[in-house]
């Protein structure tokens, strides 16, 4: 099984929440944790808005650290198929996602991952199957 981790549970990661961090060391050897860029994006664009100064570089060593440890694959073609189809299903049902959390589901469901996530809004994507590893 693959599993997707999205910006608050790579977050996680960084501050060695103990919980998430057991999780992902004991994934059996036929699974794994990823991430995409859109989440690789965002917390670099988080690191960007901080101040020069200590907090930001030993976030941004911590950052390099968690990257190295989690792939990031390459988005599929499909998953700007499945973008287009969750905006509009979404639209429609008056339960619009954020632009990002949007094509982070859309990964998820293009690359059959279960979506790792404390943010309750992705419980809204039908046939996305969501855990949060935090608890």
């Amino acid at each position: 099984m693959t599993y997707l981790l999205d910006t608050t549970s790579f977050s996680a990661m960084m501050r060695r929440n103990a919980a998430i961090r057991a999780r992902v060391s004991a994934l059996a050897p036929t699974d794994r944790a990823v991430i995409c860029v859109i989440t690789r994006g965002e917390v670099l664009y988080g690191l960007a808005r901080l101040p020069q100064g200590k907090r930001r570089n030993d976030l941004e060593t911590e950052a390099i650290r968690v990257f190295r440890e989690l792939p990031c694959p390459s988005v599929p073609e499909d998953a700007g198929d499945r973008y287009a189809q969750l905006k509009w299903q979404l639209e429609q049902a008056g339960l619009p996602l954020d632009e990002n959390d949007l094509w982070i589901a859309a990964t998820a469901l293009a690359i059959g991952a279960v979506l790792v996530s404390t943010d309750s809004d992705f419980r809204r994507v039908d046939g996305l199957q969501v855990e949060d590893w935090t608890r």
